[in-house]
C-alpha cells in the first residue's frame, strides 16, 4: 500500500482487514490528551476530596492515582501497537479465542454505559450554559457522536491538531479563574482515605483498557503508542481533577453543581461550551470500541452498522440516565478490569515477541482466569462496589465476606493495588508453568 492511500485511507470497516499504520507519537499525544479533557472529572472530583484535609493531600492522590492508571494503560496501549490488533483480540492471546469472549461482554457493557455518561454530561452541560431543556441536547450529542464514530482515524487526526489546543486554552483560562478565588479547606468530600481517593482516579485511565488498542493499533510504533497514551491521558487526568478540586473549594460546589461554578468565572460559558464540544470525543470513541470489540465475536461484522445500532442504544439511555449510579460503576470498572490489566501486562511482556497468538483458533487458557478472578475478589474484600437500592444485596454480601475473615471495612487500603497485587503474583506461576510445559 503506498503511502499516500495509507494516509487517507480510515479504520478497516472489519476484523478481517489489516489496519493502516498512521499515527505517530503527536497523534497518539492528542488523542489520549483529548480523551482525558473530560467535563466528567470536574463533576467527579467531590469523590476524590479528602474532606477537612489540606488540598494538597487530594491532589497528591490524584497524582499518585493518574501515574499508576496512566502506566497501566500505557502497557496495554504499546501491546496493541506491537500487535495490531484491537484491544479484545489481543485478550486471545491471553485467555483463547471464545474464553476471550468473557472480557468482551463485560468491555460491551462498558462501552454502552460511558458513551451514555459522556452523552447525558455534554447535554447537561450544554443546558445549564444555554439555560435550556435537556433532551435535545442528548439528541443532538448521540447523532454527532454517532457519525463521528464512522470516521474514527479522520476523528482522530483532527482531534490531534486542532481540537487539544481549544481543550488547553479552555482549561487553562477556567484555572486562571477558578484560582483568583480564595481556596478555604473543603470540610465535604466522598473519600474516606487517601488510597480510595487513588482508587477513583485509577479507574478513569483503566476504564481505558480495554480500548486503548482499538487506537494504537494503527501507531507507527510500540513507543509511540505507549508514550502518547500514558503521557496524554495521565496528564489530562491530573489537570482536570484538580481544577474540580479547585472549583469545588473556590465555589463551595459538588457534581454537575461544578458546571454552575465555572460558569461563574468570566466569560466561563464560553470555555465550558469549548469542553462540551471536546467531550464529544469519548462518546465517540465509546462507540466505536463497542463495534470493535462485537468483532471479536463476528469479525466479518462491519462496524457502521454497529455503531449506528449502538449509538441509538445509547442516545436512548441517556434520556433516562439516573447520574447517581456513576461513583459505584466506576469502582466496578476497577474491579473488573485492574486485576485483569496485571494478567495480561505479566503474560504479554514476558511472552516472547512474535508468539502472541491472535488468531481464530487461539487455544484456550483457562488456567488464566484464575488470577483474574482472585484480583476481583481481592478487590471486593478490600472495598466492596457500594450499590444503592436494589443493588444494596451485592454490597451486603462482600460486608459479610469481610467480617467473616476480619477485614476492616475501614480499612482503607488501595483496593486497585490489592487487586492489581494479587493478580500479577498469581499470574507469574501459571506463565512460567506454561513455559516449562
Amino acid at each position: 500500500m503506498s503511502t499516500d492511500v495509507q494516509r487517507t485511507s480510515d479504520a478497516p470497516l472489519t476484523l478481517d482487514q489489516a489496519p493502516p499504520r498512521t499515527l505517530g507519537l503527536g497523534a497518539n499525544l492528542g488523542l489520549w490528551a483529548n480523551l482525558g479533557v473530560s467535563v466528567l472529572l470536574p463533576v467527579a472530583a467531590v469523590f476524590v476530596v479528602l474532606p477537612g484535609r489540606p488540598l494538597g493531600v487530594t491532589v497528591a492522590a490524584i497524582v499518585v492515582g493518574a501515574v499508576v492508571g496512566a502506566t497501566l494503560l500505557g502497557l496495554v496501549a504499546a501491546a496493541g501497537a506491537r500487535e495490531g490488533v484491537p484491544g479484545m483480540v489481543l485478550l486471545r492471546g491471553l485467555l483463547g479465542r471464545r474464553t476471550s469472549w468473557l472480557p468482551t461482554a463485560f468491555n460491551l457493557v462498558q462501552c454502552v454505559g460511558w458513551a451514555t455518561f459522556e452523552v447525558v454530561v455534554i447535554a447537561e452541560a450544554a443546558s445549564r450554559v444555554l439555560d435550556a431543556p435537556r433532551w435535545p441536547f442528548v439528541v443532538a450529542a448521540g447523532v454527532l457522536a454517532t457519525a463521528m464514530a464512522l470516521r474514527p482515524l479522520g476523528v482522530v487526526r483532527v482531534l490531534a491538531r486542532y481540537a487539544v489546543w481549544a481543550a488547553l486554552a479552555a482549561v487553562v483560562y477556567l484555572f486562571v479563574g477558578v484560582l483568583r478565588e480564595p481556596l478555604p479547606p473543603i470540610e465535604g468530600g466522598g473519600a474516606t482515605s487517601f488510597w480510595t481517593a487513588a482508587d477513583i482516579v485509577i479507574a478513569l485511565p483503566v476504564s481505558w483498557l480495554p480500548l486503548a488498542a482499538d487506537y494504537t493499533r494503527h501507531a507507527r510504533s510500540a513507543r509511540a503508542a505507549g508514550v502518547g497514551s500514558a503521557v496524554g491521558y495521565g496528564l489530562a487526568t491530573v489537570v482536570m481533577f484538580v481544577l474540580g478540586v479547585l472549583a469545588l473549594a473556590a465555589y463551595g460546589s459538588a457534581g454537575f453543581d461544578v458546571i454552575d461554578a465555572l460558569l461563574a468565572v468570566p466569560l466561563g460559558a464560553v470555555a465550558v461550551l469549548v469542553l462540551v464540544s471536546v467531550e464529544l470525543d469519548e462518546a465517540f470513541a465509546n462507540l466505536y470500541s463497542t463495534a470493535v470489540s462485537a468483532q471479536n465475536v463476528v469479525a466479518r461484522l462491519d462496524r457502521r452498522v454497529l455503531v449506528l445500532v449502538v449509538g441509538a442504544v445509547a442516545t436512548l439511555l441517556a434520556l433516562t440516565f439516573d447520574v447517581a449510579a456513576y461513583e459505584p460503576f466506576l469502582f466496578l470498572i476497577g474491579a473488573v478490569f485492574v486485576p485483569l490489566a496485571g494478567v495480561l501486562i505479566v503474560a504479554y511482556w514476558t511472552t516472547p515477541h512474535g508468539r502472541w497468538d491472535t488468531s481464530g483458533t487461539a487455544p484456550a487458557r483457562p488456567l488464566l482466569l484464575l488470577p483474574w478472578t482472585a484480583g476481583f475478589v481481592a478487590y471486593q474484600l478490600t472495598l466492596p462496589t457500594f450499590f444503592p437500592g436494589p443493588g444494596a444485596g451485592w454490597t451486603a454480601w462482600w460486608t459479610a465476606r469481610q467480617a467473616d475473615l476480619g477485614i476492616d471495612p475501614a480499612n482503607g487500603w488501595s483496593a486497585s493495588l490489592v487487586g492489581l497485587g494479587v493478580a500479577v503474583a498469581l499470574t507469574l506461576p501459571v506463565v512460567l508453568r506454561g513455559r516449562r510445559r
